[in-house]
This record gives C-alpha cells, sequence and structure tokens, in this order.
C-alpha cells in the first residue's frame, strides 16, 4: 500500500506566521507554487496561503501586503493528511475538502505536501480522470 509519505513532495516550505504577505508572494513566486502552508513559531501547521488569499483578501481589499502578516489568512484549522495514510486516504480527504494539495503530516510536524499530481502519478492511467474529477469543483 503506498502512503502520503511515499508519494509526498518533501521538505515542504513553510512561511512563517508573522511574515508579510509581500514576502510569501515573493517565496511562492520562487518556488513556482500557488499555495504554502502557514507554520507559528513552534514550527506548527497554522494553516494554508494560498496566491488568491494575497490577491483577494489583502490588495483587492485595500490592505497593504508589506504590513500585513501571513498569519492574518489560512484561519480555519487546516487539512491535512497523515504520513503513513494511504493514497485512497489522500483521495477521500481532498474530495471530501474540495483541495487539491495536502500538507503531510508525522505527529505535530510538517513533513512534505502531497498535491493532485502526486497522486495522478502513483495510481493507474486509467483511474487519472476520476482523481480529477473527484476534487474538481
Amino acid at each position: 500500500m503506498l502512503t502520503a509519505r511515499d508519494i509526498m513532495t518533501p521538505n515542504a516550505e513553510c512561511i512563517g506566521e508573522h511574515d508579510s504577505l509581500t514576502e510569501a508572494a515573493q517565496k511562492l513566486r520562487d518556488l513556482g507554487v500557488g499555495s504554502m502552508p502557514i507554520c507559528g513559531e513552534d514550527n506548527r501547521l497554522k494553516g494554508m496561503l494560498t496566491d488568491r488569499d494575497i490577491v483577494v483578501g489583502c490588495v483587492a481589499a485595500g490592505r497593504d501586503p508589506d504590513k500585513t502578516p501571513a498569519g492574518d489568512f489560512g484561519g480555519e484549522k487546516p487539512v491535512t493528511i497523515g504520513a503513513d495514510d494511504s493514497i485512497d486516504e489522500a483521495i477521500k480527504t481532498m474530495q471530501e475538502h474540495q483541495v487539491r494539495r495536502l500538507p503531510v503530516i508525522d505527529g505535530h510536524e510538517l513533513v512534505g505536501m502531497v498535491a493532485q499530481a502526486d497522486i495522478a502519478r502513483s495510481i493507474p492511467e486509467d483511474k487519472v480522470g476520476e482523481l480529477v474529477k473527484l476534487v474538481s469543483w
């Protein structure tokens, strides 16, 4: 049985909860991603931040991204998957919460990220279309 740990992208980078949204946007750009975890000073996952959060929740709302901390976003408890959970559990979680990326947690530590594409590369080709349909809204 393949697990989240087997297919995840390891060493996921976080944005600190006190880092500005400008810093977060630069990090998203540099990493070539559209979302990233927000981590607290205790190194625990506090939420997820998306490029859309920055644009719609900050810039379009007239807030200053240089003065707005990342921790102001990603408010509710983030949807995660355990490192030793199965791919089927990851698919079920993505479908249930309509997300395409899941932070992978081992205990309380962020150890990686699983994206829809990671799962697609790990399942039989005839199942990929079904996966995309399940987590697309």
